[in-house]
């Protein structure tokens, strides 16, 4: 049995399945040189201590930011991001906690 992408859309909706696209996009997944604002961080995720390091850098809710590059190492380790003319190393777990919405 197939199902097309209105009955799939519909499927998910009633089983209550279905996000918005925007709500599910996290920075480790923002495509390199793609604009985005920060909606939401999920702070709990993170060490408070590298919450504060993150805050300090002016990475928190309602910060634009991009994703220049992504390490060559397992994993694409560090996120190079940049936040306004400043560039950050930023951990792929760290980046996870952060959803985003395109600008």
């Amino acid at each position: 049995m197939t199902f097309s992408i209105d009955n799939q859309l519909q499927l998910n909706m009633s089983s209550g399945t279905a996000r918005s696209v925007d709500s599910d996009l996290t920075l480790d997944a923002l495509a390199p040189l793609a604009r985005a604002e920060i909606v939401r961080v999920d702070w709990a995720v993170l060490a408070p201590e590298e919450a504060k390091r993150l805050r300090a850098l002016g990475i928190d809710e309602g910060a634009r930011v991009a994703i220049a590059h992504r390490g060559v190492f397992f994993g694409r380790d560090p996120i190079a991001l940049m936040v306004g003319r400043m560039t950050v190393a930023l951990r792929r777990v760290h980046a996870r906690a952060m959803v985003v919405r395109l600008i």
